[in-house]
Protein backbone atom coordinates (compact mmCIF):
# COMPACT_ATOMS: atom_id res chain seq x y z
CA UNK A 1 0.00 0.00 0.00
CA UNK A 2 1.32 3.33 -0.56
CA UNK A 3 2.13 5.77 1.90
CA UNK A 4 -0.52 8.56 1.75
CA UNK A 5 0.11 12.30 0.60
CA UNK A 6 0.27 14.59 3.45
CA UNK A 7 0.40 18.43 2.45
CA UNK A 8 1.57 20.82 4.94
CA UNK A 9 0.08 24.28 4.91
CA UNK A 10 1.23 26.45 7.80
CA UNK A 11 4.26 25.97 10.14
CA UNK A 12 6.89 23.97 9.77
CA UNK A 13 6.37 20.15 11.66
CA UNK A 14 8.54 17.40 12.44
CA UNK A 15 7.78 14.44 9.71
CA UNK A 16 9.43 11.47 11.61
CA UNK A 17 7.86 8.64 13.91
CA UNK A 18 6.90 7.41 17.82
CA UNK A 19 7.92 6.04 20.61
CA UNK A 20 4.76 2.92 20.07
CA UNK A 21 5.86 -1.25 19.85
CA UNK A 22 2.40 -1.23 17.46
CA UNK A 23 3.78 2.08 15.25
CA UNK A 24 5.37 1.20 12.08
CA UNK A 25 8.51 3.14 11.97
CA UNK A 26 8.61 5.25 8.52
CA UNK A 27 12.03 7.45 9.28
CA UNK A 28 14.92 7.33 11.53
CA UNK A 29 14.79 10.87 13.24
CA UNK A 30 12.39 11.38 16.49
CA UNK A 31 9.66 13.34 16.87
CA UNK A 32 9.34 15.90 19.49
CA UNK A 33 6.98 13.66 21.24
CA UNK A 34 9.87 10.81 21.34
CA UNK A 35 12.25 13.11 22.57
CA UNK A 36 10.57 14.12 25.28
CA UNK A 37 9.52 10.77 25.84
CA UNK A 38 13.31 9.89 26.41
CA UNK A 39 13.91 12.64 28.58
CA UNK A 40 11.63 11.33 30.76
CA UNK A 41 11.79 7.87 30.83
CA UNK A 42 13.61 7.49 33.92
CA UNK A 43 11.13 8.74 36.08
CA UNK A 44 7.87 7.30 37.77
CA UNK A 45 5.59 10.09 36.31
CA UNK A 46 7.55 9.67 32.64
CA UNK A 47 6.64 5.98 32.77
CA UNK A 48 3.20 6.23 33.37
CA UNK A 49 3.30 9.36 30.23
CA UNK A 50 4.77 6.92 27.74
CA UNK A 51 2.06 4.20 29.14
CA UNK A 52 -0.68 6.53 28.30
CA UNK A 53 0.49 7.48 24.90
CA UNK A 54 0.37 3.63 23.70
CA UNK A 55 -2.60 2.90 25.55
CA UNK A 56 -4.70 5.83 23.94
CA UNK A 57 -3.64 4.05 20.65
CA UNK A 58 -5.20 1.16 21.17
CA UNK A 59 -8.93 2.60 22.54
CA UNK A 60 -9.42 5.64 20.36
CA UNK A 61 -12.56 7.35 20.27
CA UNK A 62 -14.34 7.36 16.76
CA UNK A 63 -15.81 10.78 15.58
CA UNK A 64 -17.64 11.44 12.76
CA UNK A 65 -16.49 14.18 10.13
CA UNK A 66 -16.81 17.20 10.30
CA UNK A 67 -15.69 17.19 13.69
CA UNK A 68 -15.11 20.01 15.83
CA UNK A 69 -14.22 20.09 19.87
CA UNK A 70 -12.88 22.19 22.56
CA UNK A 71 -10.47 20.40 25.08
CA UNK A 72 -8.84 20.33 27.94
CA UNK A 73 -5.99 18.79 29.51
CA UNK A 74 -5.74 19.26 33.43
CA UNK A 75 -2.36 18.68 35.08
CA UNK A 76 -2.91 16.42 37.93
CA UNK A 77 -1.45 13.30 36.14
CA UNK A 78 -0.95 12.31 32.67
CA UNK A 79 -3.72 12.07 30.10
CA UNK A 80 -4.22 11.06 26.79
CA UNK A 81 -6.79 11.55 23.72
CA UNK A 82 -6.91 9.78 20.52
CA UNK A 83 -9.76 10.44 18.06
CA UNK A 84 -10.29 7.70 15.26
CA UNK A 85 -11.68 9.08 11.57
CA UNK A 86 -12.55 7.58 8.44
CA UNK A 87 -11.45 8.99 5.59
CA UNK A 88 -12.98 8.66 2.00
CA UNK A 89 -10.81 8.29 -1.22
CA UNK A 90 -10.55 11.45 -3.20
CA UNK A 91 -11.37 13.77 -0.14
CA UNK A 92 -8.97 16.50 1.43
CA UNK A 93 -8.87 16.69 5.27
CA UNK A 94 -8.17 19.92 6.85
CA UNK A 95 -7.47 19.72 10.34
CA UNK A 96 -6.79 22.84 12.55
CA UNK A 97 -5.56 23.28 15.89
CA UNK A 98 -5.68 26.06 18.00
CA UNK A 99 -4.51 26.76 21.58
CA UNK A 100 -6.54 29.05 23.95
CA UNK A 101 -4.32 28.69 26.82
CA UNK A 102 -2.24 31.55 26.45
CA UNK A 103 0.61 30.18 28.94
CA UNK A 104 3.47 27.96 27.70
CA UNK A 105 0.99 25.07 27.19
CA UNK A 106 2.99 22.17 24.91
CA UNK A 107 0.93 19.56 23.75
CA UNK A 108 1.92 16.80 20.88
CA UNK A 109 -0.48 16.07 18.43
CA UNK A 110 0.43 12.97 16.04
CA UNK A 111 -1.11 11.06 13.44
CA UNK A 112 -1.25 7.94 12.39
CA UNK A 113 -2.71 5.96 9.88
CA UNK A 114 -4.68 2.74 11.10
CA UNK A 115 -3.14 -1.01 9.44
CA UNK A 116 -5.02 -3.49 10.85
CA UNK A 117 -3.38 -4.13 14.48
CA UNK A 118 -0.93 -1.60 13.99
CA UNK A 119 -0.26 1.85 12.90
CA UNK A 120 1.24 3.85 10.87
CA UNK A 121 3.07 7.01 11.52
CA UNK A 122 1.73 9.79 9.01
CA UNK A 123 3.31 13.42 10.79
CA UNK A 124 3.31 15.23 13.74
CA UNK A 125 3.25 18.97 15.49
CA UNK A 126 4.78 20.16 19.02
CA UNK A 127 2.78 23.33 18.64
CA UNK A 128 -0.89 24.35 19.06
CA UNK A 129 -1.05 26.48 15.86
CA UNK A 130 -0.82 24.06 13.05
CA UNK A 131 -2.82 22.91 9.94
CA UNK A 132 -2.90 19.82 8.13
CA UNK A 133 -4.10 19.22 4.94
CA UNK A 134 -4.59 15.10 4.28
CA UNK A 135 -5.29 13.78 1.15
CA UNK A 136 -5.54 10.01 1.14
CA UNK A 137 -4.75 7.11 -2.07
CA UNK A 138 -7.40 5.31 -0.89
CA UNK A 139 -10.61 5.15 1.75
CA UNK A 140 -8.49 4.63 5.11
CA UNK A 141 -8.59 5.46 9.08
CA UNK A 142 -6.87 7.49 10.99
CA UNK A 143 -5.97 8.44 14.57
CA UNK A 144 -4.96 11.30 15.81
CA UNK A 145 -3.45 11.37 19.70
CA UNK A 146 -3.33 14.49 21.46
CA UNK A 147 -1.14 14.56 24.57
CA UNK A 148 0.58 17.30 26.58
CA UNK A 149 3.17 17.68 28.07
CA UNK A 150 3.54 16.55 31.75
CA UNK A 151 2.64 19.43 34.84
CA UNK A 152 0.91 21.11 31.88
CA UNK A 153 -2.96 22.36 31.67
CA UNK A 154 -4.33 23.89 29.09
CA UNK A 155 -7.48 24.13 26.49
CA UNK A 156 -7.41 24.32 22.84
CA UNK A 157 -9.66 24.69 19.72
CA UNK A 158 -9.95 21.67 16.68
CA UNK A 159 -11.96 21.85 13.84
CA UNK A 160 -11.55 19.11 11.06
CA UNK A 161 -13.32 19.90 7.98
CA UNK A 162 -14.08 17.86 4.69
CA UNK A 163 -12.89 19.27 1.65
CA UNK A 164 -12.56 18.27 -2.12
CA UNK A 165 -8.75 17.01 -3.39
CA UNK A 166 -9.37 17.94 -7.02
CA UNK A 167 -10.64 21.07 -8.56
CA UNK A 168 -14.13 20.91 -10.44
CA UNK A 169 -13.62 20.57 -13.87
CA UNK A 170 -16.18 22.39 -15.30
CA UNK A 171 -16.12 25.98 -15.17
CA UNK A 172 -18.86 28.68 -14.75
CA UNK A 173 -21.63 28.99 -12.16
CA UNK A 174 -24.43 26.83 -14.17
CA UNK A 175 -22.33 23.46 -14.11
CA UNK A 176 -24.05 20.89 -12.34
CA UNK A 177 -23.73 17.41 -11.11
CA UNK A 178 -27.12 15.36 -12.73
CA UNK A 179 -26.06 12.26 -12.75
CA UNK A 180 -23.71 9.98 -10.25
CA UNK A 181 -21.58 6.83 -9.47
CA UNK A 182 -23.63 3.50 -9.47
CA UNK A 183 -26.48 4.78 -11.57
CA UNK A 184 -28.09 2.25 -13.95
CA UNK A 185 -26.98 2.58 -17.57
CA UNK A 186 -28.31 0.69 -20.47
CA UNK A 187 -31.45 -0.80 -18.57
CA UNK A 188 -29.53 -1.76 -15.82
CA UNK A 189 -26.97 -4.03 -17.81
CA UNK A 190 -24.29 -1.75 -16.84
CA UNK A 191 -23.49 0.97 -14.16
CA UNK A 192 -22.39 4.43 -14.45
CA UNK A 193 -18.64 4.81 -14.06
CA UNK A 194 -18.36 8.05 -13.59
CA UNK A 195 -20.64 11.48 -13.00
CA UNK A 196 -22.39 13.66 -15.52
CA UNK A 197 -21.99 17.44 -15.31
CA UNK A 198 -24.25 19.45 -17.35
CA UNK A 199 -23.75 22.83 -18.57
CA UNK A 200 -24.75 24.85 -21.84
CA UNK A 201 -22.99 23.71 -24.89
CA UNK A 202 -19.08 24.73 -25.39
CA UNK A 203 -18.55 25.76 -21.15
CA UNK A 204 -15.20 24.93 -21.01
CA UNK A 205 -14.26 21.42 -18.81
CA UNK A 206 -10.91 22.25 -17.39
CA UNK A 207 -7.77 20.60 -16.09
CA UNK A 208 -8.76 19.69 -12.22
CA UNK A 209 -5.25 19.69 -10.85
CA UNK A 210 -1.80 19.87 -12.41
CA UNK A 211 -0.87 17.09 -15.01
CA UNK A 212 -0.26 16.36 -18.74
CA UNK A 213 -2.69 14.88 -20.95
CA UNK A 214 -1.94 11.50 -22.30
CA UNK A 215 -4.42 10.62 -24.77
CA UNK A 216 -6.66 12.61 -26.81
CA UNK A 217 -8.80 10.53 -29.36
CA UNK A 218 -12.18 10.31 -30.74
CA UNK A 219 -14.99 7.53 -30.83
CA UNK A 220 -17.08 5.13 -29.31
CA UNK A 221 -19.11 5.58 -26.08
CA UNK A 222 -17.48 8.54 -24.91
CA UNK A 223 -17.30 10.47 -28.48
CA UNK A 224 -14.59 13.25 -28.32
CA UNK A 225 -12.73 12.49 -25.66
CA UNK A 226 -9.55 13.32 -23.32
CA UNK A 227 -7.24 11.37 -20.61
CA UNK A 228 -4.69 13.31 -17.88
CA UNK A 229 -2.70 12.27 -15.72
CA UNK A 230 -2.59 14.10 -12.53
CA UNK A 231 0.71 15.59 -11.41
CA UNK A 232 2.03 13.49 -8.07
CA UNK A 233 -1.24 11.15 -7.82
CA UNK A 234 -1.75 8.07 -9.00
CA UNK A 235 -4.80 8.51 -10.54
CA UNK A 236 -5.81 9.44 -14.32
CA UNK A 237 -9.19 11.99 -15.06
CA UNK A 238 -11.34 11.39 -18.58
CA UNK A 239 -13.14 14.14 -19.85
CA UNK A 240 -15.75 12.47 -22.19
CA UNK A 241 -18.81 13.69 -24.83
CA UNK A 242 -17.07 16.72 -25.58
CA UNK A 243 -17.47 19.08 -28.71
CA UNK A 244 -14.08 20.07 -29.25
CA UNK A 245 -10.61 19.21 -27.40
CA UNK A 246 -8.74 21.72 -27.29
CA UNK A 247 -5.23 20.25 -25.77
CA UNK A 248 -2.59 17.26 -27.09
CA UNK A 249 -0.95 14.26 -25.94
CA UNK A 250 2.50 15.05 -24.03
CA UNK A 251 1.24 18.33 -23.05
CA UNK A 252 1.71 19.71 -19.86
CA UNK A 253 -1.00 21.51 -18.08
CA UNK A 254 -2.01 23.81 -15.20
CA UNK A 255 -5.15 23.46 -12.66
CA UNK A 256 -7.92 25.42 -14.33
CA UNK A 257 -6.48 25.38 -17.87
CA UNK A 258 -8.87 24.11 -20.97
CA UNK A 259 -8.54 20.78 -21.86
CA UNK A 260 -11.72 20.78 -24.31
CA UNK A 261 -15.53 21.89 -24.51
CA UNK A 262 -18.68 20.62 -23.04
CA UNK A 263 -20.88 18.79 -25.70
CA UNK A 264 -22.85 15.89 -26.71
CA UNK A 265 -20.56 13.46 -28.79
CA UNK A 266 -20.28 10.07 -28.76
CA UNK A 267 -23.28 8.22 -27.16
CA UNK A 268 -24.83 11.56 -25.74
CA UNK A 269 -25.78 12.84 -29.24
CA UNK A 270 -29.37 12.70 -27.39
CA UNK A 271 -28.61 14.22 -24.46
CA UNK A 272 -28.22 17.46 -23.01
CA UNK A 273 -24.66 18.89 -23.60
CA UNK A 274 -22.60 17.54 -20.35
CA UNK A 275 -19.36 16.12 -19.13
CA UNK A 276 -18.82 12.86 -18.47
CA UNK A 277 -16.19 13.08 -15.94
CA UNK A 278 -14.03 9.97 -14.32
CA UNK A 279 -11.46 8.83 -12.23
CA UNK A 280 -9.51 5.58 -12.81
CA UNK A 281 -6.37 4.67 -10.39
CA UNK A 282 -4.53 0.98 -10.83
CA UNK A 283 -7.12 -0.77 -9.91
CA UNK A 284 -9.75 0.73 -12.15
CA UNK A 285 -12.53 3.04 -11.45
CA UNK A 286 -13.21 4.65 -8.72
CA UNK A 287 -16.16 7.53 -7.71
CA UNK A 288 -15.11 10.87 -8.81
CA UNK A 289 -17.67 12.33 -6.25
CA UNK A 290 -16.11 12.92 -3.12
CA UNK A 291 -12.99 14.37 -5.73
CA UNK A 292 -14.82 17.11 -6.84
CA UNK A 293 -17.82 18.05 -4.92
CA UNK A 294 -17.63 22.08 -4.29
CA UNK A 295 -19.13 21.42 -0.98
CA UNK A 296 -16.36 21.94 2.39
CA UNK A 297 -17.85 20.45 4.91
CA UNK A 298 -16.80 22.24 8.25
CA UNK A 299 -18.28 21.68 11.90
CA UNK A 300 -20.32 24.06 13.10
CA UNK A 301 -18.87 26.11 16.36
CA UNK A 302 -18.66 24.76 19.47
CA UNK A 303 -20.28 26.43 22.38
CA UNK A 304 -17.46 26.07 25.15
CA UNK A 305 -18.20 24.57 28.90
CA UNK A 306 -16.65 24.47 32.12
CA UNK A 307 -14.55 21.85 31.97
CA UNK A 308 -11.98 21.97 34.78
CA UNK A 309 -14.72 19.71 36.57
CA UNK A 310 -15.78 16.39 36.96
CA UNK A 311 -18.96 14.52 35.65
CA UNK A 312 -21.49 12.48 37.16
CA UNK A 313 -24.42 9.70 35.81
CA UNK A 314 -27.82 12.03 36.58
CA UNK A 315 -29.83 8.57 36.03
CA UNK A 316 -27.38 5.63 37.09
CA UNK A 317 -27.34 2.94 34.36
CA UNK A 318 -26.37 0.53 36.89
CA UNK A 319 -25.99 0.34 40.78
CA UNK A 320 -22.45 -0.01 40.58
CA UNK A 321 -22.37 3.23 37.90
CA UNK A 322 -24.42 5.75 40.26
CA UNK A 323 -21.22 7.34 41.41
CA UNK A 324 -18.91 6.67 39.21
CA UNK A 325 -17.24 10.02 38.31
CA UNK A 326 -15.77 10.97 34.50
CA UNK A 327 -13.47 13.62 33.58
CA UNK A 328 -14.38 15.37 30.98
CA UNK A 329 -11.47 16.12 28.10
CA UNK A 330 -13.78 17.47 25.50
CA UNK A 331 -16.69 19.08 24.89
CA UNK A 332 -18.51 18.90 21.30
CA UNK A 333 -21.87 20.57 20.49
CA UNK A 334 -23.90 18.02 21.75
CA UNK A 335 -21.55 15.64 24.25
CA UNK A 336 -18.84 15.29 26.82
CA UNK A 337 -15.65 13.45 25.92
CA UNK A 338 -14.90 12.22 29.13
CA UNK A 339 -12.43 9.50 30.84
CA UNK A 340 -14.26 6.97 32.93
CA UNK A 341 -12.24 5.22 36.21
CA UNK A 342 -10.74 2.41 33.33
CA UNK A 343 -9.35 5.27 31.26
CA UNK A 344 -12.23 4.38 28.85
CA UNK A 345 -13.28 7.28 26.65
CA UNK A 346 -17.06 8.11 25.68
CA UNK A 347 -19.38 10.79 24.68
CA UNK A 348 -21.52 11.15 27.45
CA UNK A 349 -24.63 13.75 26.02
CA UNK A 350 -25.04 16.92 27.87
CA UNK A 351 -28.11 16.01 29.66
CA UNK A 352 -27.35 12.72 31.00
CA UNK A 353 -24.64 14.16 33.07
CA UNK A 354 -24.21 16.72 35.76
CA UNK A 355 -21.13 18.75 36.97
CA UNK A 356 -19.65 17.73 40.35
CA UNK A 357 -16.68 19.12 42.84
CA UNK A 358 -14.78 16.56 44.26
CA UNK A 359 -12.77 17.79 47.73
CA UNK A 360 -9.56 16.94 49.08
CA UNK A 361 -10.69 14.20 50.92
CA UNK A 362 -10.18 10.77 48.17
CA UNK A 363 -13.58 9.03 47.61
CA UNK A 364 -15.57 11.68 48.84
CA UNK A 365 -17.89 13.73 45.98
CA UNK A 366 -19.76 17.29 46.88
CA UNK A 367 -22.31 18.33 44.50
CA UNK A 368 -22.69 21.81 43.27
CA UNK A 369 -26.15 21.48 44.70
CA UNK A 370 -24.70 20.64 48.37
CA UNK A 371 -22.15 22.73 47.61
CA UNK A 372 -24.73 25.80 47.33
CA UNK A 373 -26.69 24.40 49.98
CA UNK A 374 -24.02 24.37 52.78
CA UNK A 375 -22.71 27.98 51.84
CA UNK A 376 -19.49 26.48 50.69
Amino acid sequence: MQIKKLQLLMLPLLILTLSCNSTIRLFGEKTAHEKYADEIANTEEGKQWIAVSKTTLEAPHQIGLPYSQVGYFPASKPKALTLQFTVKQGERIIIDLAKRTDSGFVMYADLFEKKGMATAYIESADSLQAQFSLIPDETSTYLLRLQPELYQSGSYDLRISVAPSLDFPVAGTKAKAGSFWGDDRDGGKRSHEGIDIFAPKSTPAIAAADGYITNVQEGGLGGKTVWMRVADRNISLYYAHLDKQLVEAGQRVKKGDTLGLVGNTGNARFTPAHLHFGIYSYLGAVDPWPFVNKTIKSAGEVKPKELETYLQWKKPKTKTTGDEVLIPLAVTDKTYIAELADGKIIAAPFEAVKQIKINDQPGTVISETQKTSTGG
